[in-house]
């Protein structure tokens, strides 16, 4: 294996460093004792290189036994020169670099074992000067001992293609096996309703609203609204000014706290007291202090489902850009050779009869590869950090419309506030599948498509005119798939034929609040661009 290899080279680049190191000065001062000494550790670990490149020994009987030896030899010359000892420091560092710390304890042990027992045969015992120079050189060889195993780590973890994965699979199997110990799981959407009504329990309010940070800004994660829809922008701006203060805010009769998990803002609630309430005679400031402490737990589990969800999503979305670029690469440049080839046979074609089946072939082809062309285009794009919902299905509808020839009118109604991205992806892909689903299946000739988004409220309409709705395909799940995206989101699905023909697929997230529609209309295909907005 290739980290094998780079373990050899790094094992022999030490043992000749310090081989060298040791050699030089010992030569100088012509130590006859020391030279044996060192010709004799420079053999042994020749001969341990060899069995490195040539496994023909089990690697930890080779660094336990280049160990014993080293020990063995470096206890045998201490009494003629303490030179030697500096060989101690390299079974350690050969050791951690092949087995790890545990091998650097095995080496350490077995050379100072070693030391000992030479030292004790061959002499009466250790001076004070030969006990400090031999714990000296052993304390540094454990040091190089540790940087030896660190280097295993890093060699491992960087010639295995698969490391990430492996980590991946152990975080996962912990993930899963954590997760039975959660009481309220990892929904967002049920752990923020959980807080809003525990704000209630203490409060009453006639608007509630609960944010979670993402990027720059504040998106509405849980609305609740009994009373008049236009204080929700109220709520909001007691919101960012909560978040970015990091602090209870008071304005009348509404109000907003973070709540905070110990690392930063996870979340913040937004409320507004009914019409007549009094927040002094509440005791509204004494009961906030007592919900941000109280409420601190559920941060901490609103924070941990956010991360889950934000996870799933990013892993999703490179899959799609993996595929995309596999497809690109792959099939769909074979294909597109497969069109050239039938151009080259049609004109050397001799008969009307070869010509017209040529021509057939060139047709599906090209059928083909605009099919690919299309699934490209829907794994690739998503919706981005920096783009609305609205503008996002625009830009599929335009891709779709150029490839297809069919004109797509797309209206987006939406606020600043965007919804959460879980939310956004799930409703982006049944507006694609529903285009797609015109397109391909219905031989639609328009498809109009309106987005209005008023978070954590939204409604997404596609309706064409096309033959409507058609029985089943074999192997055909596109409507079974847009049903369990709008179940994964708390929405409501509805298919309904269109009266004198075509079809409607509308989707819907429920939520609370109504505002002036801000809308932004775009044609795209055979019609004009046009954009209005109010």
């Amino acid at each position: 294996m290739l980290h094998d290899r780079l373990y050899f080279r790094v094992a022999g680049v030490a043992r000749a460093f310090v081989l060298v190191a040791l050699a030089v000065p010992i030569l100088w001062s012509r130590d006859t004792p020391a030279l044996v000494a060192i010709v004799t550790i420079g053999s042994v670990w020749t001969v341990a290189t060899i069995l490195d490149l040539r496994p023909w020994v089990p690697v930890g009987v080779l660094t336990a036994g280049e160990g014993l030896l080293v020990g063995a030899v470096c206890g045998s010359a201490m009494d003629s020169s303490l030179a030697v000892l500096g060989a101690l420091t390299v079974p350690p560092f050969v050791a951690g670099i092949y087995r790890g710390l545990w091998g650097v304890a095995v080496a350490l042990c077995a050379e100072l074992t070693t030391l000992v027992a030479a030292v004790l045969l061959l002499a009466a015992g250790l001076t004070p000067d030969q006990g400090y120079a031999a714990f000296s050189w052993s304390v540094i060889g454990l040091g190089l001992g540790l940087i030896g195993t660190f280097l295993h780590t890093a060699l491992l973890d960087r010639t295995d293609p698969l490391a990430s994965y492996h980590y991946a699979q152990s975080l996962l199997r912990r993930l899963i096996d954590i997760s039975d110990g959660l009481d309220g799981g990892l929904d967002p959407v049920t752990m923020g309703g959980g807080i809003l009504s525990t704000v209630r329990d203490e409060l009453p309010t006639s608007v509630m609203v609960l944010y979670v940070p993402r990027g720059d800004t504040l998106t509405p994660l849980v609305t609740r609204s009994i009373g008049n829809p236009g204080e929700l922008s109220r709520c909001e701006d007691l919101a960012v000014r909560s978040w970015v203060e990091c602090s209870p805010i008071h304005d009348g009769r509404a109000f907003a706290f973070p709540l905070t998990d110990g690392d930063g803002v996870t979340a913040v609630v937004s409320a507004v007291l009914p019409p007549g309430a009094e927040p002094a005679q509440l005791g509204a400031e004494e009961r906030l202090r007592q919900l941000m402490n109280k409420l601190r737990p559920s941060a901490v589990h609103l924070d941990t489902a956010l991360l889950f969800a934000a996870f799933r999503d990013a892993a999703t979305a490179e899959e799609r850009r993996r595929l995309a670029r596999e497809m690109h690469d792959g099939v769909a440049q074979d294909i597109a050779s497969l069109g050239y080839l039938a151009d080259a046979l049609a004109a050397t074609a001799t008969t009307d009869q070869q010509r017209e089946r040529i021509a057939q072939l060139r047709e599906r082809i090209s059928a083909i590869v605009g099919e690919i062309r299309r699934s490209l285009v829907n794994l690739r794009t998503s919706v981005g950090a920096s783009e609305s919902l609205g503008a996002a299905i625009a830009s599929i509808a335009r891709n779709l419309s150029e490839v297809s020839g069919v004109a797509i009118h797309v209206t987006a109604d939406e606020r600043t506030d965007r919804l959460r991205p879980e939310v956004e992806a799930e409703l982006f892909r049944i507006a694609q599948e529903a285009m797609n689903n015109a397109v391909k299946h219905a031989r639609a000739s328009a498809i109009e498509v309106h987005c209005q988004v008023r978070a954590p409220a939204a409604q997404i309409t596609i309706v064409d005119d096309g033959r409507g709705l058609q029985p089943q395909r074999r192997g055909s799940h596109g409507l079974e798939i847009m049903r369990e995206r709008a179940r994964l989101i708390n929405g409501t699905l509805e298919i309904s034929e269109t009266p004198g023909g075509g079809l409607t697929v509308a989707v819907t997230i429920a939520g609370g609040g109504e505002h002036e529609p801000e809308t932004e209309e775009v044609t795209i295909g055979s019609g004009t661009d046009t954009r209005t907005g109010a």
